[in-house]
């Protein structure tokens, strides 16, 4: 069985390497999506020493990427079921998580609050959030206009909740990303 990867609007490899994972790190996908976009190639990254958290509100596509682990021999990945928008409803322990990606994730909210409020709960002292989101349509693909992600917001988010914008850089075509480091 071959899976789609979603490599072909941004490159999972270049937002690791961006957000700074290496082997052995905690890493957790929020809003994962069936592919496991950054699930898989995280799961490499992060090594044998490290573990990779595939999160989603869906549990179909959780049992999704479980099969695909499975059926792949990748022993470094849980699923964790999860409403980003609800306080305290990610089961991953405090401070245990290196970095946190929502990727095409927040435009899902009305308020970013408590997606990202939820991923810094879990985050280690110098943890980092990546948001990567839609800044243009692409044809059928990606939000209306008026749902795209202010990104001002996450930048003000950030400022209030103690992390820095460690770089705000476009990723692709379509998309752009926002690396808060927890200062």
């Amino acid at each position: 069985m071959t899976y789609h990867t979603g490599n072909h609007l941004i490159d999972p490899y270049a937002l690791l390497a961006k957000g700074g994972v290496i082997e052995g790190m905690h890493v957790a996908d929020l809003g994962c999506g069936r592919t496991g976009h950054v699930v898989f190639p995280a799961s490499q990254v992060v090594g044998s020493r490290g573990v990779i958290y595939a999160v989603d509100i869906l549990k179909d596509v959780l049992e999704s990427v479980r099969k695909r682990a499975a059926l792949e021999a990748i022993h470094n990945v849980e699923t964790v079921w999860a409403d980003l928008g609800e306080p305290q409803a990610l089961a991953i322990p405090e401070r245990t998580l290196d970095l946190g990606f929502f990727i095409n994730v927040l435009y899902h909210f009305d308020s970013y609050d408590t997606p990202l409020s939820e991923a810094a709960r879990v985050l280690k002292p110098k943890g980092r959030i990546v948001v990567v989101d839609w800044m243009k349509k692409l044809s059928v693909l990606g939000p209306s206009a008026d749902a795209m992600v202010n990104f001002d917001q996450v930048m003000a988010w950030a400022r209030e909740h103690g992390f820095a914008v460690q770089e705000d850089v476009v990723v692709g075509p379509y998309h752009r990303a926002l690396i808060l480091y927890r200062a």
